[in-house]
């Protein structure tokens, strides 16, 4: 089982509300360098109509993307229609589509007009565990359910449809929660996953020890980790599905 504890309450909005505090956007609003490693242990969550959580996980493994300043980000080259929401303003959501068949999550940082953004790579499951598997898969090891930035999408029912969602106001259902768990004093760090460019700067920052973390190996080829533009050709793997968008 995760060592992740499920919310209290589970609506909490504001701090000092019974449940969890919804992250608030100035937290988003500065370099992606800074935002990825203070996401560790946040909580992204799937609310239902009544603001209910269906499903939720603790963030436990993240990259950063840096726009201009990274070739291996899907701004690098500039705005295109595809990742117009980068360019938008912090705590919007960047998914896009890879390989023709997996999404990918990203936590758009930075004031609007920076286009910068944290890969969310992998989440430890908290509510919802039966309709995660429901998704997944109801064989598989829990720590499998969500160990990757593909994988945690297929969890949370993240897709094309949820570009552009606003985590912070949760116009469509998917907010980012901070239960008072801090993240770790001293977050394993390392290279990103799968990239072909930008390979030195060790921007991939995650919960050492924890299950969940995917086991993608750092420089690994073919599998564009987040923002990037390149794409490269290997064995499918979901727990590795992050190549860039053409």
């Amino acid at each position: 089982m995760s060592a992740s504890k499920a919310p209290s309450g589970g609506q909490g909005e504001e701090p000092g509300a019974t449940g969890p505090a919804v992250v608030e956007r100035s937290f988003y609003d500065t370099d992606s360098v800074k935002v990825a490693p203070r996401l560790l242990n946040k909580i992204l969550a799937r609310r239902g109509p009544a603001g209910e959580i269906l499903v939720s996980g603790r963030i436990v493994e993240v990259e950063a993307y840096r726009g201009d300043k990274d070739a291996a980000s899907h701004a690098f080259k500039g705005e295109t229609k595809r990742n117009a929401v980068m360019f938008g303003p912090p705590g919007k959501m960047y998914v896009y589509f890879t390989y023709g068949m997996h999404w990918c999550a990203n936590l758009v940082c930075q004031p609007e007009g920076t286009a910068e953004a944290v890969l969310l790579r992998a989440l430890a499951p908290m509510v919802g565990l039966d309709l995660i598997r429901s998704r997944r898969g109801a064989s598989l090891p829990e720590r499998d359910l969500m160990s990757g930035p593909a994988r945690l999408c297929q969890g949370l029912d993240i897709t094309r449809a949820d570009d552009g969602a606003d985590v912070v106001d949760g116009d469509l259902g998917l907010v980012v929660l901070d239960d008072g768990t801090p993240p770790p004093r001293r977050p394993g760090r390392s290279a990103r996953v799968g990239i072909r460019l930008a390979t030195g700067f060790r921007w991939r920052w995650f919960v050492e020890g924890d299950p969940n973390v995917s086991r993608g190996r750092p420089g690994e080829p073919g599998r564009q980790a987040a923002s990037g533009g390149q794409t490269g050709r290997q064995r499918h793997r979901p727990d590795m599905a992050t190549p860039g968008v053409r």
